[in-house]
Parts: structure tokens; sequence; C-alpha cells
């Protein structure tokens, strides 16, 4: 049977010479993970609509075997191209797609984390990808997970701490403009760290790469 929904790409990798297999993020699906056959082929009906962070309608067919299914067709909606002209936007695009892997199950219905790793990536085409991008991307998400940090019981020094609320509560227009001293990044650098590998275990990769200040 053939399902249709739409989503971000969060990974690809090759399963044949032509073929690749295209980890999606969804709304109602959650993350699932299809194989695009023929997908390296010259021809190949999904040339161009297949890469990191890409929009998509798309439809599958789902196996009765595995959790890998086929894909039918793509319709590309939004390819965030702004993204893979800056490294550094690169490396914060890549940790996002790094944390919801390793914080979330396949094929779990995740409307809001889905809504919320949009709104990331179209805040990032257009805006810096400056340090507050990750901070508030990390409680945002430790929010939708219920693993939100109690900070009333936390050293953190008040000025910190009415900058967690802002990044918590505030849309990535106001996140942008924000103010961070560089003891107030320090602090919820290293408090996010130390929280995030209680809770998952391991810090998810990139993080120190997509914390990195633009030049």
């Amino acid at each position: 049977m053939t399902e249709s929904t739409h989503g971000i790409i969060l990974r690809t990798r090759p399963l044949t010479e032509t073929s690749l297999i295209v980890n999606w993020l969804t709304p109602e699906l959650g993350r699932i993970a299809t194989v695009a056959k023929g997908a390296r082929r010259p021809k190949s009906p999904f040339l161009g609509k297949l890469d990191l962070f890409y929009a998509a309608d798309f439809s599958f067919s789902r196996s009765r075997r595995s959790d890998l299914h086929t894909l039918r067709e793509v319709s590309l909606r939004e390819t965030h191209g702004p993204i893979r002209e800056d490294i550094l936007k690169l490396q914060q695009a890549g940790y996002a797609t790094a944390f919801i892997e390793l914080a979330t199950e396949v094929e779990t219905p995740l409307p809001e984390i889905f809504e919320l790793t949009r709104n990331f990536l179209t805040h990032l085409c257009s805006q810096p990808p400056l340090p507050q991008n990750i901070f508030a991307l990390e409680l945002k998400l430790l929010r939708e997970l219920g693993l939100e940090p109690d900070f009333a019981e936390t050293h953190l020094t008040p000025g910190t701490k009415k900058i967690v609320e802002s990044l918590q509560a505030g849309d990535w227009a106001s996140i942008s403009r924000l103010k961070l001293s560089a003891s107030q990044t320090g602090e919820l650098r290293q408090f996010l760290h130390g929280f995030l590998i209680f809770h998952l275990g391991r810090l998810p990769h990139g993080r120190s790469a997509a914390l990195a200040e633009p030049l």
C-alpha cells in the first residue's frame, strides 16, 4: 500500500551503486527511512530532489519486513539552499538532525518537533548562525521531549536565567536579537552540556562545531 506525507530529509547514504537510503522527519509518522531505488542514476526521476534539509511531499510503499520502506515519488517544496552556502549554518543544521536522531524513536508521531525543525531551518536561511540558536534549539527540543530543566534549582546567575526564559519562549527572530555576554554563553554551554549527557547518555554529534562563533 502506498502512503503519502511530507517531510524534511535528515540524512542520506548510499545503499548500492545506484540507490540511496533517505531518512526523513515527518509530522505524522515521525522519523522514517526509505530506499530511493535508482536515485544515483543520471536519469533518475529523483535527480535533484534528495539532499540534506530538503523539504518535500513524498509517497512510499511500506515494507512488511523492515523499517526500510520504498520511496515512490518526491515533489520538492524547499531546498534551504542558503544553509549549504555557510559552513557554520551547515554545522548548526547538522547538529539539529543529530539531536533529533539521538533523542527520538523511529515511526513515532513528532508534529511539534517537525514544526520546530522546519522553523529552525527557515531561520538559518536568513539569519546568522549564532550560538544562541543552538541553546534555543536544545531548550525547545528538551521541552517537547518532556526533559525541560528546572532552572530554579540550578546555580545559573540571574542574568543567565533571564536569557534562558527568552530562549525558551521567544520566536526565532527575537532569539537572534538577544545579546549574550561571554560569561552567559559559557554558563549555558557548560550547563546544557552536562544536562544533555545525563538525559541522553551522550552529546549529539557536532555540538562543539555548531557552537562556534561566526567570523
